[in-house]
């Protein structure tokens, strides 16, 4: 696919370096007449781990017991620092700049999807990006779509509009849904566990102390909910500012619990049965789940149909001629890749180096080489 999900990534999300301070010069790559130092090399790399699901899911990649998941992000850093270094030697050339204008434009358009500044700054925070580095990823995001007009027209006439509609129609057909919101009271006894552990470090907990305090902290939690349940009870219209205040899952608080519409399927058994079995402006009795204690309020039902072209029409053009611009940038990477003169002065930040090591440690016997098999190619991925 000649990098394209890279390129989709570094369109999306531009996370580009130039200018950064370096703690280091010493220089691991050299591609053309510029250099890439083990220092912005080091700090890409902490990003990527920082960000991965293998974070997410408390997983540490460098103890040295999860070589192979570090060695694949590595491989995948690599490649994305020699095309930031290719495409900002080419944004260079090209004179291309972005004005605080520019800059404005594109905050306030993700703001706009999004629904809220508020919910942008939920969503910043939750990946662990400040403001300022958002602002320079959309700087970077501008310039590639200034370097995407630069290379031809990109968009998309009626006609490919309505026949990718055509070819697609399955797309935009959907099952009943309904619209909700909820207040999460999160309740996991496991969770619980965990935090009176780490509460009670160096101490000796029993089994039976231990399942009374879980008990005890359910119970609370209950309580809680119950409270929270008696006072909505009275007035439905307090609903999204107790959610915004109350809530305990961030993701829909920020929204006044909204959860969009969704089909069955989407979320856990306990929650959807009881959401799809109440009328709208209806508030449920409270919720058990694997999550804690809900509180469920429909507020719209969809029933099961297919969107007509006119409704999506203004979202297939604008789909369409994203994957115009990233299929000309792709194009023109490949042709900067293939004229560029790429040096691994530091031999173990060579991405075939890096495959080798990942596929001895997928393969420590060799088993696989000597029946003739070969690991995929991670690069291409």
């Amino acid at each position: 696919m000649k990098g394209k999900k890279l390129l989709v990534t570094l369109a999306a999300a531009a996370v580009l370096f130039a200018g950064c301070g370096l703690k280091s010069g010493n220089t691991i790559i050299k591609v053309n007449d510029r250099k890439i130092t083990k220092a912005e090399f080091d700090k890409k790399l902490d990003q990527a781990i920082g960000g991965s699901m293998f974070a997410r899911m408390g997983v540490d990649m460098k103890n040295g017991q999860n070589d192979f998941l570090l060695n694949i992000l590595k491989q995948r850093v690599v490649n994305e620092l020699i095309i930031k270094s290719l495409l900002d030697a080419e944004i260079e050339k090209r004179g291309i700049k972005v004005s605080n204008d520019d800059v404005e434009a594109g905050v306030k358009e993700v703001i706009e999807k999004l629904g809220s500044k508020e919910q942008l700054d939920t969503i910043l925070k939750q990946h662990g990006v400040s403001p300022a580095q958002f602002k320079r990823d959309i700087a970077e995001q501008v310039k590639l779509n200034k370097v995407a007009s630069q290379l031809g027209d990109s968009s998309v006439s009626d006609a490919e509009a309505k026949s990718f509609y055509d070819k697609n129609i399955e797309k935009f057909k959907h099952p009943d849904q309904v619209r909700a919101s909820h207040i999460l009271i999160i309740a996991n006894p496991k969770e619980i566990e965990a935090v009176i552990k780490s509460q009670n470090e160096g101490k000796t907990i029993s089994e039976e102390e231990m399942k009374a305090k879980i008990e005890q902290r359910m119970v609370e939690k209950k309580a809680e909910i119950d409270k929270i349940h008696a006072e909505l009870k009275g007035d439905l219209s307090k609903f999204a500012k107790i959610a915004k205040e109350k809530s305990e899952d961030p993701g829909s608080a920020i929204k006044g619990g909204d959860l969009g519409f969704f089909p069955k399927g989407r979320m856990v058994p306990e929650f959807e049965k009881v959401a799809f079995s109440i009328k709208p402006n209806t508030l449920s009795d409270v919720v058990k789940s694997q999550y804690g204690y809900h509180i469920i309020l429909v507020t719209d039902r969809k029933a099961a149909g297919q969107d007509p072209y006119e409704k999506v029409q203004n979202d297939i053009k604008a789909y369409l001629k994203k994957q115009k611009e990233v299929d000309k940038i792709d194009d023109l990477v490949e042709s900067l890749k293939k004229n560029a003169t790429i040096e691994f002065v530091d031999p173990t930040y060579d991405p075939e180096y890096l495959a080798d090591l990942v596929q001895k440690q997928l393969d420590p016997e060799g088993e696989a080489a000597k029946a003739g098999e070969k690991i995929p190619d991670i690069q291409k991925k």
